[in-house]
């Protein structure tokens, strides 16, 4: 018999094909507006990697809130109210679009930036992400009370399908098509039509018992409420999960780039960890898993535990990327192995969106203000092995139920155990090896004292002749150097790193310094390493995001304080800064503001070198640092001179390791021919020819993926 001769099964496939419709495309919204809104706002703050990990917290505390909602919702109010008062805050929403940003929340200051950021958040996207989020949960509950004995929670699958989809589309489809203005009318049109589509579902008529036994699959509706101990494993399982992922996107962001490219696979793995393990065809096998799971656990201890800074993009990516899978396969399949029967369908993901928004908490707020390095993904995959043993303990299914001495559980305790220690020692070794180290919304800072290759080593101190001291002092930033100071006195006024006299940085100063007394700006501050160049009458104008940045290159180095230019630091974004100020007659700007290899896109848009230009005089030169061990910048930075119609010239610098210098690119840009034609400039660099081919960066338009190394 088909639909159309059997008016019963016509009538239940319309309700569910409607309900479907409003779930998969309430979840496309929500994780569309994702990488949509964190890329409007990450110019504002620096572009650090910490904007987007800010981001996920918001939306997991909403999303926790909009599940709190749902669950009281429909334990609170009769069907026909429910339906009304969610029509109602629908039609409310609809009050706040378009999603765009004022330009009033941009910082001003030193002002803590995570509360401002989620500030920003609830006021632009807090209702409309707040609704979206509720409607899962919302209408799978409604489903069940329309269709008794059905199993609902194939629309998680499906909630999550949207959502992947959704953030694959973004960075291929989307984000390279149209304007993040464009994105967002658009989107707000979309959110528009779903609001019509959600209302017609909450008014709808509900009550119904549909006939017919209950599907196979279906947990029995009767069965008791869990345990809080159940419930709080639900919580402890969910909050691993979410903190591995805001530990692993953090920690590939310091090393890579603040951008939506990278953000969306972490996040990606994560919700298709919740497809497969909602999706109800067994796709998590306890035991395959458990296997894999102590593959990548020891994988990524002894990447955290080993030196690996010269380790390529496709080896490190990849590990992170494959054991995030690997640990949310684990515990989102155990969470599936928990869930409850469908009348405690909201409690379970009211308990579900509490483990995520916690995990979420301890990763972005708590973490920073309490450890002084990045110990949270040792803690969270600590936490993975313990929940291992917990969930083993707990299930009578397990083979290792009850089995305290047996041979097999000995060996998983052992593992366990082995895991742990490593993590502990890696973390104890790190902290170990710093001089100081210190915390805060843009980072981990490092202050290291080490000495040189040259050394003579006896009985534990180094020997050294007064004029060959090599012992130094570094300034890291997560893996990445921004600084190297000789601690001898002779020495210490020696610029180092980067920035040796052979850089292209190096020689502007040298080169301009000597016509007379120069004005310069400064993207970026490090140790104060250029400040080595200043003579009498300069003027030296510093521009540092990070006031943690500023502090130590007070108290640990002494470039600043033994420069002979007048020194000056302007706290807070340097775009932003040069936006408010009036034209300030640079001789020569350099930008150099990178943070763990993490590049501020907003710093390298045609709307930024107009921005330079704008601040510096008619023969001044603006010097770029483009070094960088995974992005190729040179052809952002041409088509950029090209834009303008400026020259542009490649210096390469070769390290001289005695020295502390290291190899270098610089690009200098200037409309001005005679820059180029003086002997040291043009001995040292190569004038490039703009290709015409080469894509524009612009703040509307970005692309990680074609300058990849």
């Amino acid at each position: 018999m088909t639909v159309e001769e059997n008016p019963a099964a016509s009538s239940a496939w319309i309700p569910r094909l409607a309900y479907g419709l409003a779930i998969f495309s309430s979840a496309f919204l929500l994780f569309e507006v994702e990488p949509l809104i964190a890329k409007i706002i990450l110019p504002w703050f620096g572009g650090a990697a910490a904007v987007w990990t800010t981001c996920l917290l918001f939306f997991q505390v909403v999303l926790l809130l909009g599940y709190l909602y749902a669950h009281l919702l429909t334990r609170s109010f009769r069907p026909r109210t429910q339906g009304h008062v969610h029509a109602a805050l629908l039609a409310a929403s609809l009050l706040v679009l378009p999603i765009l940003p004022r330009d009033s929340w941009k910082p001003t200051g030193l002002e803590n930036p995570a509360w401002r950021i989620l500030l920003l958040l609830g006021v632009t996207v807090g209702l409309p992400f707040f609704l979206l989020s509720s409607t899962s949960p919302l209408l799978q509950a409604w489903y069940a009370q329309r269709r008794a004995g059905s199993a609902p929670y194939r629309f998680y699958a499906l909630s999550n399908a949207g959502s992947l989809l959704a953030l694959l589309s973004y960075p291929i489809l989307v984000e390279p098509r149209l304007s993040t203005s464009h994105q967002a009318v658009g989107w707000s049109l979309a959110y528009a039509a779903v609001v019509v589509l959600c209302a017609a579902v909450a008014l709808s008529p509900r009550g119904e018992i549909a006939s017919g036994p209950p599907p196979a699959d279906s947990p029995s509706p009767a069965a008791p409420r869990p345990d809080w101990k159940t419930q709080t494993l639900w919580i402890a399982l969910a909050a691993c999960a979410s903190a591995l992922l805001l530990a692993i996107t953090n920690h590939i962001s310091q090393n890579i780039a603040a951008v939506p490219f990278l953000w969306v696979i972490p996040l990606s793995l994560y919700l298709l960890s919740f497809i497969l393990c909602f999706e109800g065809h067994a796709w998590y096998q306890r035991g395959f898993f458990l296997r894999m799971l102590g593959v990548v656990l020891g994988g990524m201890t002894y990447a955290l535990a080993s030196s690996f800074d010269n380790s390529p993009l496709f080896a490190l990516i990849p590990l992170f990327c494959i054991g995030l899978f690997v640990c949310c396969m684990f515990c989102h399949g155990e969470l599936a192995r928990l869930k409850p029967a469908p009348a405690h369908l909201t409690s379970f993901y009211l308990m579900i969106s509490l483990g995520g928004a916690l995990g979420a908490v301890f990763v972005a707020l708590l973490a920073p203000h309490i450890f002084r390095g990045y110990y949270e993904l040792p803690i969270a995959l600590g936490s993975c092995a313990v929940l291992v043993l917990v969930v083993n303990r707990r299930d009578p299914g397990s083979q290792f139920y009850k089995a305290r001495w047996q041979p097999a559980w000995l060996v998983l305790v052992a593992l366990v155990v082995a895991v742990i220690a490593s993590l502990f020692v890696t973390v104890r070794d790190q902290a170990a090896r710093t001089r100081r180290m210190v915390r805060n919304f843009y980072g981990v800072l490092s202050v290291l004292d080490q000495v040189g290759p040259n050394a003579v080593l006896v009985q534990g101190t180094a020997q050294h002749p007064l004029d060959d001291d090599t012992r130094f002092r570094k300034l890291m930033n997560g893996t990445i150097d921004h600084g190297l100071q000789f601690l001898a006195p002779a020495r210490r006024r020696q610029p180092t790193s980067y920035y040796g006299p052979g850089s292209g940085a190096g020689l502007t100063l040298q080169d301009l310094g000597e016509r007379g007394p120069l004005r310069a700006g400064f993207i970026g501050l490090g140790a104060g390493t250029l400040a080595a160049y200043g003579r009498p009458g300069d003027r030296y104008i510093f521009y540092e995001i990070n006031p943690l940045v500023v502090q130590i290159a007070h108290q640990e180095f002494s470039f600043l304080q033994d420069s002979q230019a007048g020194i000056e630091i302007v706290p807070g974004d340097a775009r932003l800064s040069l936006e408010r100020e009036s034209p300030q007659g640079f001789d020569v700007l350099v930008v150099d503001a990178f943070s763990g290899d993490s590049i501020p896109v907003h710093l390298l848009t045609r709307e930024a070198f107009a921005l330079y230009f704008r601040q510096l005089k008619p023969d001044g030169v603006l010097a770029v640092h483009v070094s960088n061990k995974y992005l190729y910048l040179q052809p952002v930075v041409e088509a950029a001179a090209a834009w303008l119609g400026k020259k542009a010239m490649l210096v390469v610098s070769d390290a001289d390791e005695p020295k502390g210098i290291y190899r270098a690119q610089w690009i200098l840009l200037s409309g001005q021919d005679a820059f180029f034609s003086q002997p040291e400039i043009a001995k040292a660099g190569q004038l490039l020819t703009p290709k015409s081919s080469t894509q524009l960066w612009t703040d509307d338009y970005s692309s990680l993926y074609r300058i990849l190394k």
